[in-house]
């Protein structure tokens, strides 16, 4: 019998980001919105929402694809794709990673997005209305899911593993992990991760709204996502991109890459109990197994970026899965939700809040929960209210928990070579 194959785990550090978001499109602008508490979230511009129960999101401003893909290949890719090569596009950037024949097999794409599955109404009003003959041809290569790694990873033409994500709401975080799996196995040298997301639609809008799971304060779209605060009631669907540049550290070191943090670790868990209501063990659950990856103990982490999606449910549940996690440490973590400037991104959150993460890290600074008002005695953990704060921080963790179940958490901790 052949002996089993001995692999080498390597390291996997942070070299470049890249954000497309409702407070800015780059990550430097991103940043900058974060640290000054910038809101995001107004009244949908890109059609008209009168009709609709919810009228308010987390849209992005002034986006232009043609700094990125050239007009005709911009009009065959979905929105959602759009953003998540524009953030890729910056990560390879902001690394100084430059695609050769020598490297491109090396490199590859993980990305997380629920692709343009809000916005095929159209598309099969056509096919009513007009018939077979009339329907895009070009409806799966614009709006598949698989699109948002696809597009970004032919753009730069690469040759790794390209992958796409998609378990709700933990999908971001979940590619991260996917990403770091792969990296630590050898099977690639350098990889694009994070999440994408474009589904602020009338049907969205109106399915969600009927779930109850959306604010609909649209009369006051400035105050209307306020996680971890009484009076929240519902979360604002935003929309945008965040993608992270990992590299084993053999591969960065040897480039003389500038590594921002090391991503440490992640965890996976899943509630198996409710299709819509969270449960905290099942949370807790993805948070250990995250720290037992890095190898870190619970009083390591200085600051969570918490899920806090701003419904009654989740905030609750996800400060008793942090208690349950932590133990008596989780009144001394820094806490706070960037959701209260951005919306919640559902599939693609876990990318920008890695972003986030990373830039917090980096800055040794806590971007904070704005709209954090009327403190809920239910969510009794050490929330960042309202104004960013300096902090000397070493480890990092993101939660991100699916409807449904799926959970995830990652930790990044200061990079010690």
């Amino acid at each position: 019998m052949a002996a089993p194959l001995q692999r080498t785990i390597h390291r996997v550090v942070v070299t470049g980001v890249g954000a497309v978001t409702p407070i800015g499109n780059t990550g430097e602008a991103f940043w900058e919105g974060l640290r000054s508490g910038r809101n995001g979230v107004g009244r949908v511009t890109s059609f008209d929402p009168t009709d609709c129960l919810v009228q308010i999101a987390g849209e992005v401003k002034d986006f232009d694809v043609e700094q990125y893909l050239e007009r005709k290949v911009a009009r065959r890719t979905g929105r959602f794709a759009q953003f998540a090569t524009a953030a890729g596009m910056q990560a390879m950037v902001d690394g100084a990673l430059e695609v050769t024949d020598a490297n491109r097999d090396d490199i590859g794409v993980v990305m997380a997005t629920s692709g343009d599955c809000f916005a095929m109404g159209p598309e099969w009003e056509i096919y009513l209305n007009r018939g077979s003959r009339s329907v895009d041809p070009f409806i799966v290569t614009r709006m598949g899911q698989h699109m948002g790694a696809g597009r970004l990873g032919r753009q730069l033409g690469v040759r790794g593993p390209n992958t796409t994500i998609n378990t709700a709401c933990a999908s971001g975080t979940d590619a991260l992990g996917h990403a770091l799996s792969l990296i630590r196995l050898g099977h690639a040298k350098a990889l694009l991760a994070g999440g994408a997301e474009a589904m602020i639609t009338p049907l969205s809008l109106s399915s969600m709204g009927r779930l109850g799971a959306l604010s609909k304060n649209n009369d006051d779209p400035e105050h209307a996502s306020r996680p971890f605060d009484a009076n929240r009631d519902g979360f604002i669907l935003g929309e945008g991109a965040g993608v992270l540049l990992l590299e084993s550290e053999e591969h960065a070191l040897a480039r003389g890459a500038r590594i921002y943090c090391e991503l440490g670790g992640v965890g996976w868990s899943f509630d198996a109990t409710d299709d819509t209501a969270p449960d905290p063990t099942g949370q807790a659950l993805a948070m250990t197994r995250a720290l037992a990856d890095a190898g870190e103990k619970p009083e390591a982490v200085d600051y969570i970026n918490a899920h806090g999606t701003s419904t009654q449910y989740n905030d609750r549940t996800e400060t008793q899965a942090i208690k349950i996690a932590l133990g008596d440490h989780a009144r001394r973590v820094k806490i706070s939700s960037t959701k209260s400037m951005t919306g919640h991104l559902a599939a693609g959150a876990g990318g920008i809040e890695a972003v986030a993460s990373v830039l917090a890290l980096h800055h040794g600074c806590i971007p904070p929960t704005i709209n954090y008002e009327v403190p809920d005695p239910d969510c009794d953990l050490d929330v960042t209210p309202n104004v960013a704060v300096s902090a000397d921080l070493r480890v990092v963790m993101s939660n991100s928990f699916g409807l449904g179940g799926q959970n995830a958490a990652a930790l990044f901790r200061r990079y010690e070579g």
